[in-house]
């Protein structure tokens, strides 16, 4: 696994691998490159959990971090990502980790890079490190995926996560449910898996909500937020007709009492921040499986 681009690029055995060095990693193992790295961390849309948690995660395997400012780099003076990545590979880093706006950003030069490039989500494309904590997060909650049932619910046709979570959940076994507003999905996600909203709390193992991502919009005036937590959102009520050892989970920043109420983010059910946590484990997980190439 030179780079880590999409969760297409992962067979099953290469994601239940990274799930258990993730784990590994989580009871305490330790492990560092044979020899010196260095990483780097791009950044050109807002982050906090990404960001931090694969800073984090390179420290902790004793990677040298390289700081890079997107807001003061040459990039604004009219080079090519390409050419940018090319210098951070010139001058001796072995990863980049990128977030960017365009949809599959790397497509065109990825064969041309020796640098490990591992994507931190792309516009409304993939989220691979994402998906992976939250495969690991059901892995520790439930033993595996066979016979799972995970409702995905919320701005599917913007949602990263969805697009990555759905063929890995698959391929492992869970049956994969959609619900929310028919507008944010497309025809796929209606003909096949959609679930009515209350129907998929009720049935579902894990309620995996996704946040409104109003930047990618460019209307969300059909509903106002009030509207949406009624239809579509976890509400008090629905938490109450989950199922006994279903779980809350959400990949944040989580819009208050808009996808989820407020009282339920932090409830004996809610994962979200546990989420977070195993977010550092699996990108060690994943930090390692590309250094020992």
């Amino acid at each position: 696994m030179k780079h880590l681009v999409s969760m297409n690029d992962l067979s099953r055995e290469q994601i239940l691998d990274i799930l258990d060095n993730a784990e590994a990693f989580a009871s305490g193992e330790e492990w560092q490159p044979k020899n010196k790295m260095f990483a780097t961390n791009l950044f050109f849309e807002p982050s906090t959990r990404t960001k931090t948690s694969f800073e984090m995660a390179e420290r902790k395997l004793g990677i040298e971090v390289i700081p890079f400012e997107t807001g003061s780099c040459s990039l604004l003076k009219g080079e090519t990502l390409y050419d940018t990545i090319k210098t951070l590979e010139a001058i001796g880093v072995n990863t980049a980790v990128i977030r960017h706006g365009e949809e599959a950003y790397y497509q065109s030069f990825i064969d041309q890079l020796n640098i490990q490039l591992i994507n931190a989500g792309d516009g409304c494309g993939q989220h691979p490190t994402q998906s992976l904590l939250d495969l690991f997060t059901i892995k520790q909650e439930f033993g595996g995926f066979n016979g799972l049932k995970v409702a995905i619910i919320g701005d599917l046709s913007h949602s990263r996560v969805a697009k990555s979570n759905h063929k890995a959940l698959s391929a492992l076994g869970a049956e994969v449910l959609y619900s929310g507003p028919p507008q944010w999905f497309d025809s796929n996600q209606l003909n096949s898996n959609f679930c009515e909203m209350d129907n998929a709390v009720e049935i579902a193992d894990v309620v995996m909500l996704l946040r409104i991502q109003h930047e990618r919009h460019e209307s969300t005036s059909f509903m106002t937020t009030e509207e949406y937590h009624s239809k579509y959102g976890l509400t008090i009520e629905r938490e109450k007709r989950m199922k006994k050892d279903s779980i809350i989970m959400h990949p944040a920043p989580v819009n208050r009492n808009v996808e989820i109420a407020d009282c339920l983010v932090e409830s004996e059910k809610s994962r979200i921040f546990k989420q977070m946590e195993n977010g550092v484990f699996t990108r060690m997980a994943v930090l390692k499986s590309i250094l020992e190439q």
